[in-house]
């Protein structure tokens, strides 16, 4: 599953090829996780403003149709989104789901199997690739109006965000009476921990990933918090993690996946004691651990 750093990844591959774009129509295949929520048509007329991310949810903001036109009238009981993406500027709230890309081309070809929604610009064509149909492509009149205020609203803080300290990621599992592997799954406490990251932050940081929340002291949370951010920082470096369907807007792979000192590495020595690297199930998530290094 793509997570917060291949989010990141493609947001910043497509972003600048995107920006100042102007729509000139859109196709939708398939059914995605939820629907559109206007007319493809509504979307023409409208320019590409500098996408953005949030959690692992990209932004892609569009303004209001050029020169006042207005899209045709979408299907039944869509009028009050229709009337949203018709009056005013909005957006496109983009998730990947399980195994979505996004590919931004000149030349396209004709759409796949798998190839479920087209966003046609002046500046190419971002496609959405997705074999698994949990991604979802959705308009909403703003990111604090619904449906994205809705989806959003369950997402803790930004990793990198400098308001988040360690007393405030401290505080937030000390309500947290899950093993911490999970809590950080969730991203209640912090987003962008998804399960190869979080396999490694609790790695670094000497945490056994079976440890309740709340029973981290402040300066093991101070510790683990930075842990992510480290974690997560590399990832980017490396352009994020290819298991299987990640690839970023440009076709390229992530490598962080090969550098990774314990996730998919069970029976391996630990690059840090040379205990070997165990595997456990959490929550249906496989979760890979040194038992020497990380105590509770």
């Amino acid at each position: 599953m793509p997570e917060l750093p291949e989010v990141e990844v493609t947001r910043r591959t497509i972003a600048p090829g995107l920006h100042g774009a102007v729509v000139t129509g859109a196709r939708v295949g398939k059914p995605l996780r939820w629907p559109l929520g206007c007319a493809p048509q509504q979307l023409a007329h409208r320019t590409v403003g500098l996408a953005q991310r949030r959690g692992k949810y990209i932004w892609l903001p569009l303004g209001a149709p050029l020169g006042g036109a207005a899209g045709q009238a979408g299907t039944p009981g869509d009028a009050d989104a229709d009337a949203d993406a018709d009056a005013a500027t909005g957006g496109l709230l983009i998730h990947l789901g399980m195994s979505g890309s996004l590919q931004l081309s000149q030349q396209p070809g004709d759409a796949g199997a798998h190839d479920h929604f087209d966003l046609v610009t002046t500046r190419g064509t971002l496609r959405l690739h997705d074999p698994r149909r949990f991604g979802a492509v959705v308009w909403s009149p703003a990111l604090d109006r619904e449906p994205a205020a809705r989806l959003l609203a369950g997402l803790g803080p930004e990793p990198f965000d400098a308001a988040l300290d360690a007393a405030g990621f401290h505080a937030r599992l000390q309500a947290r009476r899950a093993p911490i592997k999970q809590v950080l799954l969730s991203g209640q406490a912090v987003v962008g921990a998804g399960n190869i990251y979080a396999c490694e932050a609790l790695h670094v940081a000497g945490i056994d990933p079976r440890t309740p929340a709340y029973r981290l002291s402040r300066p093991r949370a101070g510790r683990l918090l930075q842990a992510v951010r480290d974690t997560l920082a590399r990832a980017l470096a490396l352009g994020g993690s290819t298991l299987r369907d990640f690839h970023d807007a440009h076709g390229m792979d992530g490598a962080y996946q090969q550098q990774a000192a314990v996730y998919g590495r069970e029976g391996q020595a630990c690059p840090r004691c040379a205990a070997p690297v165990l595997r456990i199930v959490q929550g249906q998530r496989a979760t890979y651990y040194c038992r020497a290094c990380q105590r509770r």
